[in-house]
């Protein structure tokens, strides 16, 4: 469950003491399916469709994650916070590891270059613009910003393009 703030920009509520509906029951199934099979190798998947790296959880600083700046192109995957991060031509973006459509754990399609959700198969770029599919938006970005020679990333926010165009397209750390 998220509420709507200023802005179009979403934040996680606090949940207390209430019972887990069916979609979040669900989305925390995937997620922890989506960790079995990567702490099995990741053999469920067909190679094409694994991460090319799993990095480990961020470092908690006053709220955010912290993480290095990824040394070259690729993708690297937080299961623990359910954060992926991509540097693509120069830029760092940080994503909600499900899709925007149905919270379904999106997975890396290294030789098309691009992320799909396996459920109804939407398609994003590595920037996590929408390309096709059932999805109506590109994917969720995570507040970003660079911090000497890390990067720091807010799990507890989501800025959705749909709702949010300028805080997502600023939700970005462009290397020098």
């Amino acid at each position: 469950m998220t509420r709507q703030t200023e802005g179009g920009t979403t934040k996680k509520p606090a949940c207390e003491g209430c019972e887990l509906g069916r979609r979040d029951f669900l989305l925390r199934a995937s997620r922890t399916a989506l960790g079995i099979v990567v702490a099995l190798g990741g053999s469920a998947m067909p190679a094409s469709a694994r991460p090319l790296r799993l990095i480990p959880s961020g470092e908690d600083l006053n709220g955010e994650k912290a993480y290095p700046i990824p040394p070259q192109d690729g993708v690297s995957i937080d299961t623990d916070n359910d954060v992926i991060m991509v540097r693509h031509a120069g830029r760092v973006y940080a994503f909600a590891l499900s899709c925007p459509h149905q919270n379904t754990a999106l997975r890396w399609r290294k030789a098309d270059n691009r992320f799909e959700c396996p459920k109804h198969h939407s398609k994003y770029g590595p920037d996590g613009t929408y390309l096709s599919g059932r999805a109506t938006r590109s994917m969720d970005r995570l507040p970003i910003r660079r911090a000497g020679d890390q990067i720091l990333v807010d799990v507890d926010m989501v800025f959705q393009e749909d709702t949010d165009p300028t805080g997502w397209a600023e939700a970005v750390v462009t290397l020098s």
